[in-house]
């Protein structure tokens, strides 16, 4: 699915979050430490190689809604931008800090003249948070944040599976 809002294209698609070639950057839904570990942060770093768990040391560790920056090595991207989404039920508000995650990851990418992105859908997976919440603070605040960007281009979101894309095409299509 692809639409454009505010001159900027929003993109849903099925895949795996390492394999978009197309991208200037990836966002890894990234642990404190900013360290190899299990779903998304573990598939990156597996592709990216140990070349990125070393650049990420010295900007560990970030709070929950917090973004960092480093190249993205051995995959096709240039950079991988790292968050830390909110635990569901244990970092609080839950909300703030997940629009954060996506709000600091699009102003980084748009103050590095990243010209495309694509997210995965942040703290839904081991950090417990409903795919359903999480998909409308996502799309919610990728759509406000459109206004205030001026060299970013194409936003995707890269769903892992039939349910999780559904989900996302449904609440998109009511905006």
């Amino acid at each position: 699915m692809r639409m454009k809002i505010n001159g900027i294209i929003l993109e849903l698609t099925k895949g795996d979050i390492t394999k978009q070639e197309d991208c200037d950057a990836i966002v890894n839904a990234a642990n404190a430490q900013l360290m190899p570990g299990g779903g998304v942060a573990g598939a990156i770093h597996r592709a990216a190689g140990p070349e990125l768990a070393e650049a990420c040391r010295p900007l560990a560790p970030i709070k929950p809604g917090e973004a960092v920056i480093t190249e993205a090595f051995n995959l096709s991207n240039k950079f991988v931008i790292h968050c830390l989404g909110p635990i569901y039920g244990i970092d609080k508000p839950e909300d703030k800090l997940l629009r954060n995650c996506y709000l600091n990851a699009l102003t980084l990418a748009d103050k590095n003249n990243i010209k495309s992105i694509a997210f995965p859908a942040i703290s839904t997976g081991a950090f417990g948070y409903p795919i359903e919440v999480a998909a409308e603070v996502a799309i919610k605040t990728i759509i406000d944040t459109t206004n205030i960007m001026n060299n970013t281009e194409v936003v995707r979101i890269v769903l892992f599976d039939n349910e999780s894309y559904s989900i996302h095409k449904n609440i998109l299509e009511k905006f």
